[in-house]
């Protein structure tokens, strides 16, 4: 397709902020809702960019995750209200497994007034923030550091981990797939993952909605082992009979 001046832009907005919802772009642009879902219909037929309910994203690949600036830029504001809400659940006084993660490592500004923690995590952001406070202890699993994010993997992390039972086990996640899947990209950090669900009494997912219906390569868990999702808007179809049935609670932090 050759894109008018219109959808040039909407493309050049989406690609940089890296996904976005069709009321957020019709703001942006000061066009109709319905303009833009025309605009995004033509766009995704031309492969520029992947739809999904009640947005768009740069096309999805199941093999590589977005560069780490842009994923901590994507629905920034989304993250800090699901990190808001999970700082109200967390109880002072709690153990913590987190993992890798840019709404993981949300939650870990949002922790920044509790008192009496111990996290042990594989994410040096989330080490490096959370020793700002002189209530929490943090434990650092060892292991090799992926340069992009500065997430710890590796079977030294998983060792580590395996070695200790937590209240909560905080995990996020690049994709939810419509068969209740969950899924990342590297395996190596799928397998600290799945050791923080293994040693984990609760296992809460933060996922904001860019998450659901998007492909990634490598399963984590399924759907029913964890106890309870937050998140930024209502999951889409067929979300929302999947989670129920599995029995898992979701906070949608408005």
């Amino acid at each position: 397709m050759n894109p008018n001046p219109r959808q040039t832009e909407l493309l050049a907005e989406v690609r940089a902020r890296g996904a976005a919802t069709v009321e957020e772009l019709a703001e942006r642009f000061g066009v109709t809702l319905q303009t833009v879902r025309r605009d995004v219909k033509l766009l995704a037929a031309a492969g520029l960019v992947s739809r999904y309910h009640g947005g768009v994203r740069v096309p999805s690949s199941t093999t590589e995750n977005l560069a780490y600036r842009q994923r901590e830029a994507l629905n920034a504001e989304g993250k800090a209200r699901i990190a808001r809400a999970v700082a109200q659940a967390v109880p002072h006084g709690s153990s913590l497994l987190m993992n890798i993660g840019t709404t993981v490592e949300a939650v870990a500004r949002a922790l920044l007034q509790h008192r009496g923690l111990r996290v042990i995590t594989n994410n040096l952001n989330v080490a490096a923030i959370l020793a700002d406070n002189p209530e929490c202890e943090v434990i650092v699993a060892g292991g090799l550091v992926r340069h992009r994010d500065r997430g710890i993997i590796g079977a030294a992390a998983v060792e580590l981990i395996r070695q200790f039972k937590v209240d909560i086990g905080l995990i996020g996640i690049s994709a939810i797939e419509d068969d209740g899947s969950l899924r990342d990209f590297d395996v190596r950090e799928v397998q600290v993952a799945r050791a923080i669900i293994e040693q984990s009494r609760e296992v809460w997912l933060v996922a904001d909605h860019s998450k659901f219906n998007r492909p990634a390569m490598v399963e984590l868990a399924r759907i029913d082992q964890i106890s309870m999702l937050f998140t930024d808007a209502p999951p889409p179809e067929p979300f929302p009979a999947l989670l129920s049935e599995a029995g898992v609670p979701v906070e949608v932090a408005r």
